[in-house]
């Protein structure tokens, strides 16, 4: 009996286990040769989609995730590789404003304001990718965040009919990146319950023209 009940609980271990390992696969393998390290190798797109995260960590210490996307958007719009930022993030309160926050440090690092368009509605990377193309009208994008939440932007975003490529901001070590880096996992997971039940953004709203004044 008990040897009976060891190899249910390790079949039940191993099923949760094989699935977080299938869906990361998957996501990673799809994403290959899509997201660049340097401005050099990365093909031009119209706009650069920086996918937003809170400036502070709960603590009140500066987020290395939001520091490094900051600095990888502004790489990227200097070696002439974007010509517009958009930039996702949550707005859910008065007090809490992601892409004002980000575009106030983007301009700080030499970007002109008037070609920073914010999307208040990106609640998560779902909402963003699919906001992308159906509020900003875009057929292809330059995502800007770290690897891996790039990878996952482009399977969502090439499901929802988005063609996109990564530009790789700086990553967090293990040792420190470690619970973001396990809630990855989940998050890809995540991914595919959503694409099976056509999960909707949570707003759509008026569609918005990229351009120039």
């Amino acid at each position: 009996m008990k040897r009976k009940l060891s190899k249910i609980f390790i079949l039940l271990l191993a099923i949760p286990l094989l699935l977080i390992w299938l869906c990361n696969s998957v996501i990673t393998n799809a994403a290959e040769g899509k997201t660049f390290f340097k401005t050099k190798e990365i093909p031009k797109n119209k706009v650069g989609l920086v996918l937003g995260t809170s400036k502070k960590l709960i603590g009140g210490l500066p987020n290395p995730y939001y520091t490094f996307r900051i600095r990888a958007a502004v790489e990227l719009f200097q070696a002439d590789k974007v010509d517009f930022i958009l930039v996702s993030g949550d707005n859910g309160t008065t007090y809490y404003n992601e892409p004002q926050t980000f575009k106030n440090d983007l301009v700080k690092g030499g970007i002109p304001r008037d070609i920073i368009f914010l999307d208040y509605a990106g609640f998560r990377t779902l909402d963003s990718m699919v906001r992308a193309k159906e509020v900003f009208g875009l057929d292809s994008v330059t995502v800007i965040s770290q690897q891996f939440h790039n990878e996952r932007a482009i399977y969502l975003g090439e499901k929802k009919g988005l063609v996109a490529i990564g530009y790789n901001a700086e990553d967090i070590s293990m040792q420190y990146g470690l619970k973001v880096q396990l809630r990855e996992y989940l998050a890809r997971v995540k991914v595919f319950i959503d694409l099976l039940f056509n999960t909707k953004p949570k707003f759509y709203g008026e569609r918005v023209e990229i351009k120039c004044g």
